[in-house]
């Protein structure tokens, strides 16, 4: 089984992919910096001093030559370069087409590789690259920021046309499958003026103008084991061809499912992009009752391995492990670090973990952070005894009103545990309200979507950069290290994320430093289950 990777980020999908026996044919990414993190754990090539000894690591157009590769991991992708002042990877000097080694990643974005792959020429060296095969699976997850609930949600956002670029590509190589994963917000109407405008389900317009039946579904990470509240949107499309011979292979529900994509995709051929709302469903993992069992039969079980809604691995299960005095590694943290990867190097693995995991250097934040830490911490238990005080308070920070504030809500709040004082002084039990009080008007902060991790709960979906959220633990007010949340998303130790720790400021833009490679990554437990489930469709396709 064959694949080819676009918006492949630091590689959380294709990890998971690979761990079911998918074969890489070539990967696409836009960021340098992520590019440089894939190249390191998925093509065992280390670009952080050059490209010399990276030959599968190909720019599809720079400012810089290729003998100047550090200077290409800081370039903004974004930046307009005339062709007459850029240098390509994919041709020598004299425009001669150069080798595309099976097993690249071609650094750059999917706009320009759609129209290397639209040449005449090109398309043909792509081919050659494939030989005899098909392509099994074209997966990838464009740019959400856009889409994203936690964001701006924008609609005319140029980064909302990349899907189509994304069925524009799977229309060049025909794949027997398309997986496109996205975060929530695409299920959410956009509203321009009097009109509702559903993202994914233009997308599965677009998809299906293309050829290909969509199968639309929206899981959470957390259902299939990882550490993580991480809802997302996965749109798997079959090559029209192959769907009535699957539809005949499948558990009723599926071929149901299925069967109405087939029939979406037909009205879409009378009415192409026109045809109103309302004419295809996506399936819920949450919504189990009118499902008819689709998350329990058939190879979408593999989405979905825990329904029951109880079991969930939480952060402390993660990440306990990695603090002096923490508990033992648990089973999670082992299966994350064996279950990623083909079944050959598992045993080079077993004993090869020892010492301290990378990346886990403890962020030094303010007195004032640490006491804004603190705060949250003693919300989040306070919610669990007494919500209605918690809402006060929490009311209270959010729109600054001291009126609002409850004098009992400030006395539950003390009795929570010891307060960490804002001058950096000793802890104090029990802190007078008045205190207390004038301790808070300190804290308020614009930052609404900071919050205490619950070591018995998974993380939320939001964690992308350093001060999202803090540790659970009552002594221990910081932010998360790079791998502590990188164990929450599923990464296993061994994954090593390369380039610069965190960035700020405009370089924010086009910059993607290391917790924003982990807070932007399919979890690798997700593209695992994933490849599972690409896996047996295929199995079914060939019967």
């Amino acid at each position: 089984m064959n694949y080819i990777e676009l918006f492949a980020g630091c590689g959380g999908l294709s990890l998971g992919l690979e761990s079911e026996g998918f074969k890489l044919l070539f990967a696409n990414e836009l960021s340098p910096m992520a590019a440089e993190t894939y190249a390191y754990n998925l093509l065992g090539q280390d670009i952080s001093n050059g490209l010399g000894d990276a030959p599968n690591v190909l720019w599809l157009r720079s400012q810089y030559p290729r003998t100047a590769g550090k200077r290409r991991l800081s370039e903004n992708p974004n930046t307009h370069i005339p062709p007459n002042m850029s240098y390509s990877d994919l041709t020598d000097e004299g425009g001669r087409k150069c080798d595309l080694p099976r097993g690249s990643l071609l650094v750059g974005s999917i706009l320009e590789l759609n129209k290397i792959v639209s040449s005449k020429n090109w398309n043909k060296q792509f081919r050659q690259l494939l030989g005899e095969d098909e392509v099994d699976v074209v997966s990838g997850g464009p740019p959400c920021q856009s889409f994203s609930m936690a964001g701006l949600r924008q609609k005319a956002n140029s980064r909302n046309s990349l899907p189509w670029a994304f069925a524009e590509f799977v229309s060049k190589f025909k794949p027997k499958i398309a997986v496109l994963e996205n975060v929530t917000g695409i299920l959410r109407a956009f509203t321009n003026e009097d009109q509702r405008y559903f993202a994914w389900y233009e997308v599965a317009k677009a998809f299906s103008m293309e050829g290909y039946i969509p199968l639309c579904l929206h899981v959470n990470a957390k259902f299939i084991g990882a550490a993580q509240n991480r809802p997302r949107f996965i749109m798997l499309a079959f090559r029209r061809d192959l769907v009535e011979p699957l539809i005949k292979n499948l558990p009723t529900y599926s071929a149901k499912a299925l069967t109405q994509g087939l029939h979406f995709s037909e009205m879409i051929r009378t009415h192409s992009e026109s045809l109103e709302y309302g004419y295809l469903d996506y399936h819920d993992v949450n919504n189990r009752g009118s499902l008819g069992g689709i998350f329990s039969e058939s190879p979408l079980c593999h989405l979905a391995t825990n329904l029951i809604g109880e079991g969930f691995v939480g952060v402390k299960e993660a990440i306990d492990d990695l603090e002096p005095g923490g508990e033992p590694a648990s089973d999670y943290v082992e299966r994350i670090n064996s279950l990623l990867l083909p079944p050959k190097e598992r045993v080079k693995l077993k004993h090869g973990l020892a010492g301290s995991p990378m990346q886990h250097e403890r962020r030094q934040n303010s007195l004032k952070v640490q006491s804004r830490f603190r705060l949250y911490q003693m919300l989040r238990d306070l919610t669990k005894r007494d919500p209605d005080h918690a809402k006060n308070i929490a009311t209270y920070l959010r729109k600054g009103d001291e009126s609002l504030l409850e004098l009992s809500a400030l006395r539950a709040l003390s009795a929570i545990g010891p307060w960490k004082p804002i001058d950096g002084g000793p802890q104090i039990e029990g802190i007078r309200p008045e205190r207390l009080i004038a301790e808070i008007k300190c804290l308020r902060t614009r930052k609404q979507t900071q919050r205490a991790l619950s070591a018995d709960n998974p993380a939320p979906a939001a964690l992308s950069i350093p001060d999202d959220a803090c540790h659970y633990r009552e002594g221990i007010t910081r932010t998360l290290t790079v791998r502590e949340m990188a164990r929450i998303q599923s990464f296993p130790d061994w994954f090593a994320f390369r380039s610069k720790v965190t960035t700020g400021g405009l370089l924010r833009k086009f910059q993607v430093p290391q917790y924003t490679q982990v807070g932007n990554a399919v979890p690798p437990l997700l593209g695992k289950a994933i490849g599972k489930t690409c896996r047996e469709f295929l199995e079914l396709i060939s019967e």
